[in-house]
């Protein structure tokens, strides 16, 4: 467990429950020589998704409010192991066989704050604030670990999206591989750089600035809907400078211009189809050795309009080759409209994370 901003004094986890590690191993898929992960033990998660505005956070089950099963204390934010993982730092042997193997990695959870009816684009400067530097503390950690390939930061935002609980949180996962997707972008960075004897990120960027599909206005991120997106009104907040390839490579100025950049797609999205839009949000860190690899947050809103949802159908799910109902351009010009943009912050919501020595829970302490 790391608690970050205040911790009471006395403050203690509870036992918690015993959810065990129930089969969990990978298995390999000839067909495509991918691995997929068994994870019986998800089936029993937690389920809280019920419309905040209907539920209070104090009366409800929530195991993640404040004097709740996981967090039994006050708290600002916090991330624990989750009980109910795809992947382990010790797993159990799988299941005998040449076409299996151990499913080693980590996931943890990230609760963003203690307030229960809130969203990513609702939290306030400092809560803001204080998750970016969790979010690069715990993902610089995570990369330290020699047994781990690739890490990953997301949020599945909504019960459409496959959230179990409605409090604001995400994910990290730490994979022992690059996933085929990363992988794919890995080896297309190589080849632009063969090829065309230059770096890859830099070049996605100058096209989307000087493109009609920039969303809105930022000094040091892109941010738009790509060329070629997959998903309607996906948005992409890419890094402009060469060598930010994760979020400890940071700046302030650049910390702060992202903090901003992902409320402001957060509440676009809410804005332009009137309702809290499920998505999902990834981050997108340089795996090992991959000098060209640019920072990147990644959103995929599930609609499509206001009363549509998209759904990965037939075609997409058996070949992978996505078929989109929106131009990234239309997409663009509706998230652009100026009058559903987030408040401007301030460097007075940036947080540095200092360890206490032998490792107690973290303390934030705010920038100079």
């Amino acid at each position: 467990m790391f608690v970050y901003g205040e911790l009471a004094e006395g403050s203690r986890l509870a036992p918690g429950v015993e959810t065990g590690l129930g089969g969990i191993h990978r298995r390999l898929d000839l067909l495509t020589d991918e691995w997929v992960v068994m994870s019986p033990a998800r089936n029993v998660r937690p389920l809280d998704t019920a419309d905040r505005e209907e539920s209070d956070g104090e009366e409800n089950d929530c195991p993640v409010c404040p004097g709740g099963i996981e967090l039994p204390f006050p708290y600002e934010a916090a991330v624990f192991e989750n009980r109910f993982p795809s992947l382990v730092a010790d797993p159990p042997p799988p299941p005998a066989g040449q076409l299996t193997a151990p499913a080693r990695g980590r996931c943890e959870m990230v609760v963003y704050t203690s307030r229960h009816n809130a969203c990513l684009g609702e939290l306030g400067p400092v809560e803001l604030g204080r998750l970016l530097a969790l979010w690069a503390d715990r993902s610089r950690e995570l990369w330290a670990d020699a047994r781990h390939a690739f890490v990953m930061i997301f949020e599945n935002r909504g019960a459409e999206a496959g959230a179990t609980l409605s409090h604001p949180h995400g994910q990290i996962y730490a994979f022992d591989h690059l996933p085929p997707t990363t992988a794919a972008k890995v080896e297309a960075h190589r080849r632009h750089r063969e090829s065309e004897g230059h770096c890859l990120g830099c070049d996605l960027v100058a096209r989307e600035t000087s493109s009609e599909r920039i969303v809105a206005p930022n000094e040091t991120f892109a941010v738009g809907v790509p060329f070629a997106a997959r998903w309607p009104y996906e948005v992409a907040v890419r890094a402009r400078r060469h060598g930010l390839r994760r979020l400890a490579d940071l700046t302030p100025a650049e910390q702060l211009d992202l903090a901003h950049a992902l409320r402001d797609v957060a509440l676009r999205y809410d804005a332009l189809f009137a309702f809290e839009c499920p998505y999902l949000m990834v981050a997108q860190e340089a795996p090992g050795g991959e000098a060209d690899w640019h920072l990147a947050f990644e959103f995929f809103p599930f609609q499509r309009s206001r009363s549509s949802t998209k759904i990965r159908a037939s075609v997409e799910t058996a070949t992978g080759l996505f078929l989109n109902d929106v131009l990234p351009e239309d997409a663009a010009r509706a998230l652009a409209e100026p009058g559903i943009a987030a408040p401007p912050l301030d460097d007075r919501c940036l947080f540095a994370v200092e360890p206490e020595p032998a490792q107690v829970p973290l303390l934030l302490e705010a920038r100079a």
